[in-house]
């Protein structure tokens, strides 16, 4: 029998057909916002999923409407098995995209392409070698933006993906956003989002009414081209005219998009989150070595989505800590 594909759709309507799987919680880099100063508690080896297991939960969803998966982590091509992973998902009927720092790019950049992978989504949030060591730790910003290039060189579709925090690195925007003039990428600014240990507040959030207004001072009104929004988007658009690239702001505080949310996420544990800031969680890995079918538990993950952020309907609500500081971090949810 068919699978049914309404176990996706949830009370509200919305249909689910975009899975972002964790391969792993480990990273390479150590950025403040992902991870707590302290790091976290691994889960143990034995309860990850394994290779195989990633695939087959994978074809799972696919049988039931999934037609998009975005791999994350941690730093996804730290799995020694990744490319055994990336290379079974590519067996499957979909569009099929990472999330990456950048540091091990080159090393896999053959295996990218022979799976088919177009969509490279790249984390780097300052351009500024100084800046990159105090929020990561890590002396890798030249190799960081060398494999940028390495990407563009391989005609990927590259976005980089830069998270605002105020006195830190929101004197760039203009800075990344004049980066799409001779490269065609897409800039995506994030807004600070509150996550376990990351030490949240709305002081440090940089707003989509203060980005636009960064553009709007420095450059002339009628270059900046509000460009069509994609189904299901979660960055409105813009674009400097002549510029080759555009660039984006994901507001999910300030303003989100959570009418058209059509995305859910399991873990690197096997667990679904059916919302990024949800606290609750759906255990598949578990059921599924117990020989038992998911589509129930993903069924009812999906109905009991929220919403609006997970309940949270007000920005007043995001700052009381006890609605979300008990999620995990952002490095163990994936990105």
């Amino acid at each position: 029998m068919t699978p049914s594909k309404t176990i996706l759709t949830d009370d509200f309507g919305r249909k689910h057909n975009y899975l972002r799987i964790s391969l792993l919680e480990k990273c390479n880099l150590r950025c403040t916002y992902c991870m707590p100063a302290d790091g976290i508690a691994l889960s143990p080896k034995a309860s990850l999923m394994t290779a195989e297991e990633i695939f087959a939960i994978a074809q799972t969803f696919v049988e039931n409407g999934v037609d998009k998966i975005r791999l994350t982590g941690g730093e996804p091509l730290l799995r020694k098995d990744f490319p055994e992973i990336v290379l079974k998902l590519s067996t499957l009927e979909i569009s099929l995209s990472i999330t990456t720092n950048g540091i091990l790019i080159d090393r896999h950049i053959e295996v990218l392409k022979q799976a088919g992978i177009k969509k490279i989504n790249l984390s780097l949030d300052t351009l500024v070698a100084l800046k990159f060591h105090s929020i990561t730790l890590r002396n890798q910003f030249e190799k960081v933006i060398d494999n940028l290039h390495l990407l563009l060189n391989h005609d990927f579709q590259v976005k980089v993906n830069v998270v605002l925090m105020k006195g830190f690195n929101d004197n760039e925007i203009v800075d990344f956003i004049n980066l799409t003039e001779s490269l065609p990428i897409s800039v995506r600014f994030i807004e600070f989002m509150p996550f376990a240990g990351n030490e949240w507040d709305r002081s440090k959030m940089v707003s989509q009414k203060e980005i636009l207004s960064q553009v709007e001072e420095c450059f002339n009104l009628n270059k900046i081209q509000k460009l069509e929004d994609e189904k299901n988007f979660t960055a409105r658009t813009y674009r400097i005219k002549g510029f080759q690239g555009d660039f984006g702001i994901i507001s999910s505080i300030t303003n989100p998009f959570c009418d058209s949310c059509n995305r859910i996420r399991l873990t690197a544990n096997g667990k679904i989150k059916n919302c990024l800031f949800s606290n609750s969680e759906t255990d598949l890995l578990t059921a599924f070595r117990n020989g038992e079918s998911i589509t129930e538990l993903i069924s009812a993950s999906v109905k009991s989505k929220k919403k609006v952020r997970s309940g949270m309907v007000t920005i007043s609500e995001m700052d009381d800590p006890k609605l979300h500081f008990d999620n995990r971090s952002m490095i163990a949810i994936g990105g």
